[in-house]
């Protein structure tokens, strides 16, 4: 097992979906003492936004690329060769406004990439990242699931799907800005979600 660490929380301390993907990944470095981790957090190192400079590189044929260009197109090379090469990825996502943060939003619009993660078929797109397994660990101040205000859940499922990532597990921590009780019982709950996750 290979696992990929994503934190996307824009704290580099004191993050409660830093804190529960750290969790995730302890069980499974446990459950299989083979297993390795590579982590990248996004608030230690952003990545660039997908701008009008970074889509002109993109587009523009590789052997044409100047140097900001190919050096620009570099960096989400790298992110997709290291989704490509493991097997397992946790990502820590809190909620912000609603919504996925902004630097897991820039995270996916690099590694998706047409002809490379995903292409278009005569029946459709068909994603390329397959034979992977995704573990979220969403952490809410408030309680969100499977309401009409989540929608950081339908917007991940339809993202990594269309990617060919099928298998996604979601953890949730909620109500962590509801009172210390209420945090208590929003982690108590994660930790039995991450136990059936895993054993899944």
């Amino acid at each position: 097992m290979n696992i990929l660490q994503i934190n996307t929380s824009a704290r580099r301390d004191g993050s409660n979906s830093t804190r529960l993907a750290n969790d995730i990944v302890a069980r499974l470095l446990a459950a299989n003492p083979q297993a390795t981790r590579t982590l990248r957090d996004l608030a230690v190192t952003p990545h660039p936004v997908l701008d009008e400079a970074a889509l002109g590189a993109l587009f523009t044929p590789a052997d044409q690329r100047s140097v900001e260009q190919a050096a620009r197109v570099a960096l989400d090379d790298e992110l997709i060769a290291e989704v490509q090469r493991h097997d397992t990825i946790v990502l820590g996502v809190p909620m912000y406004n609603f919504g996925v943060p902004v630097q897991l939003k820039t995270w996916i619009d690099a590694i998706a990439r047409a002809g490379v993660t995903f292409r278009y078929a005569e029946n459709g797109p068909q994603g390329l990242l397959v034979d992977k397994t995704v573990y979220v660990a969403l952490a809410r101040g408030g309680i969100h699931r499977d309401t009409n205000n989540d929608s950081q859940v339908p917007y991940l499922k339809s993202v990594l799907g269309f990617l060919g990532i099928t298998d996604v597990r979601f953890i949730y921590a909620e109500g962590l800005a509801m009172g210390p009780e209420a945090a208590a019982r929003g982690f108590a709950q994660a930790q039995a979600e991450i136990a059936g996750a895993i054993a899944a």
